[in-house]
């Protein structure tokens, strides 16, 4: 409703600078007051028009505020302090509407929206790192779907890459296993553990010999070719460890749409005609001389014409994209696959189904030959790969490919949506384990490495954070069962873990700690879970079922009564209340505007300590006057609606106890 009613202040804020000043305004500033007393709006419009209207700024805030007439569900505008503009709502208005649950339609854009996250490398076990990637991913398709977005989610396999050549590597040479051994190795109940073990060693072995990466460079050409038996255990080993990962995302509910494989991107040629596209708009050039001899190179900036196609570029300058060796790089499969998701590319995925998830949702995988009857997936409208901050130069490296094919409109709606990594604090790298030099101790966070196998798998990391809360859900509630304590401890757990990695802003490193992340108190996952928990049992020790009154607060509470309480003597407290739960929707916008789910997180955090205020402030249940408490009641079943909403579009799920 904070919203709508935001967008209706600048629709006639608008018409007004249109009738009495002639002037068009596309977007009209409106700020929050720093207090709820002086209103729910500020406009700072007067400042900005001075110059146009050669006007001092307090004289057109008089003139917009005695002109602009009445506006549906406001109460008034004011002038405030040189020239500010604070804008009232009819608070009974907003709260009788709030509390019946009307969210009115918004314009919502056309078109798909893909979200690739996770694109985890299908060569060990997923870590701490790539669950800050996934969380991040998810949260923001639930974040575009609550918009009313059609979402596709992806996640990217790089099967044939470096990655995986040096698991293959370590079974081969290391090992000395035959494809069978191997296929017998992959039923492991965490064959991917067994992986990750391997990686470190497979790097090590490389640091006693550089002649050693001889043999990276053999199964790396045997990945490209495809059709053989290094090949065949490539795809044995990725689809194993694959499933692996597939199965840790989804202790903590998330899914994936399409899996679409590099191997596909080579078979089925998506580069080659990608390749021919690149070289006819003149975006990549041959090298027959300097650093790059031999490589087919992207002038970076701008494309060279063909008839320019000699003049000198820096190498700097220059991003490889076909290696001399004959090998395509990462960001040119890249640049087809992007082709492919915006239906520029002529090609099409074979698909099959892989992966079903407990509650019947199918994941399809890509092949060469398919099932015909499958989803159609690609030819979007928006896309936002969810890719570390390191990987800025090949997302950029995409962007300028696509416009140099012409397709401008199709890079405007390309995001890269980049975050930085995720450490570890020393006291949860002492707790996992790990020997910690006096140095590393005073370090503020300590860097995970994969290659060195120094790091938190995600599965060790959610089973730890689960026994914690385990131990404190069997402390307190000793009396339920097994099964219902472990759910509880469970949803604790992943909800600790999602809102810890969503509560800091993208470009902030993270440095993981268990005992802040499983706190009940401060800004983490339990303590806003227990606020709706607290909630709950308000309305379950008062004998009422807190689901069944929120569906009908209107027959608990008239909008008389609403005017009654929300201007009364402590109105202004209950009512900042009332206003944070109206900004659900209004906050959402925001985090999909900026691509940043930390405002989700700060929205929760603030409305739960809101809550809790109130709650210790009111004893609702022993309030004497009857129609008081069913509006201290119907203020309950608003805030726990909003906040379980909100909850939910970060993944999380609410206790029955805590």
């Amino acid at each position: 409703m904070y919203r709508h009613l935001e967008r209706r202040l600048a629709q006639q804020i608008r018409k007004f600078l249109h009738r009495s000043y002639g002037l068009d305004l596309p977007k009209i500033v409106i700020e929050q007051p720093p207090r709820v007393e002086l209103g729910e709006y500020a406009l700072p419009l007067a400042f900005e028009l001075a110059k146009k209207l050669r006007k001092p700024p307090r004289k057109i805030a008089e003139e917009i505020v005695a002109g602009i007439g009445p506006i549906d569900d406001f109460e008034r505008l004011e002038l405030a302090g040189a020239g500010y503009i604070n804008a009232r709502v009819k608070r009974e208005q907003l709260a009788s509407a709030l509390s019946a649950d009307e969210r009115p339609k918004a314009e919502v854009p056309r078109g798909k929206v893909l979200v690739e996250h996770s694109s985890i490398n299908p060569n060990k076990a997923a870590h701490i790192g790539h669950l800050r990637n996934a969380i991040l991913g998810d949260t923001f398709v639930r974040l575009l779907r609550f918009a009313g977005r059609e979402v596709d989610i992806q996640n990217y396999i790089d099967n044939t890459g470096v990655q995986v050549a040096d698991v293959i590597v370590g079974f081969l040479h290391l090992e000395k296993k035959s494809r069978a051994e191997i296929e017998a190795l992959t039923r492991l109940p965490r064959f991917d553990y067994f992986c990750w073990d391997l990686y470190a060693q497979v790097s090590r072995w490389y640091e006693q010999d550089k002649q050693n990466r001889d043999a990276r460079v053999q199964v790396l050409h045997a990945l490209e070719e495809g059709g053989n038996e290094t090949a065949a255990i490539a795809d044995l080993i990725s689809l194993a460890v694959l499933r692996r990962h597939l199965e840790t995302m989804d202790r903590l509910d998330i899914e994936y749409d399409f899996l679409p494989r590099e191997s596909e991107i080579l078979h089925l040629h998506f580069w080659d005609a990608a390749f021919a596209k690149l070289k006819d708009a003149g975006v990549l050039s041959f090298e027959t001389e300097g650093k790059n001899k031999g490589c087919w190179v992207m002038r970076r900036g701008k494309v060279i014409p063909k008839e320019a196609e000699n003049t000198e570029v820096a190498e700097e300058d220059q991003k490889v994209i076909v290696r001399s060796n004959g090998t395509v790089g990462y960001v040119g499969k890249d640049i087809a696959y992007h082709l492919w998701k915006f239906g520029l590319l002529g090609r099409d995925f074979g698909y099959r189904k892989f992966y079903r998830y407990p509650n019947g949702h199918d994941c399809w995988i890509s092949t060469t030959n398919g099932d015909p009857n499958h989803p159609h997936f690609g030819d979007v409208a928006e896309i936002y790969n969810v890719i570390d901050a390191r990987q800025a130069e090949a997302q950029n490296t995409v962007v300028e490919a696509l416009r140099g094919l012409g397709y401008n409109e199709q890079a405007d709606h390309y995001t890269h949506f980049s975050y930085e990594m995720v450490a570890l604090t020393p006291r949860c790298a002492a707790e996992l384990g790990y020997e910690l030099s006096e140095e590393d101790k005073a370090r503020s966070y300590i860097e995970v490495s994969g290659r060195k196998g120094f790091g938190v798998k995600a599965d060790d990391l959610i089973d730890t954070l689960i026994a914690s809360a385990k131990k404190e859900v069997d402390s307190r509630h000793p009396q339920l069962s097994e099964e219902e304590r472990m759910t509880i401890a469970t949803q604790i757990a992943v909800g600790a873990l999602r809102y810890f990695m969503l509560k800091f802003t993208k470009p902030s490193v993270i440095a993981f700690d268990f005992k802040e992340a499983l706190s009940f108190e401060g800004e983490t996952g339990p303590y806003a879970q227990y606020a709706v928990v607290r909630a709950s049992n308000i309305f379950r020790k008062g004998g009422f079922d807190p689901d069944t009154f929120a569906g009908d607060v209107a027959s608990y509470v008239s909008t008389d009564d609403f005017e009654k309480y929300l201007n009364g003597a402590d109105g202004n407290e209950i009512w900042e209340l009332w206003l944070a739960s109206s900004k659900t929707s209004y906050v959402i916008d925001q985090c999909i505007a900026t691509t940043e789910p930390a405002y989700l997180a700060k929205h929760v955090f603030q409305l739960a300590q809101l809550f809790n205020t109130f709650y210790h402030r009111h004893p609702i249940l022993a309030e004497p006057d009857e129609s008081r408490k069913r509006f201290l009641l119907a203020t309950v079943a608003v805030v726990r609606r909003e906040l379980t909403r909100a909850l939910a579009v970060m993944g999380i799920a609410v206790p029955a106890a805590m």
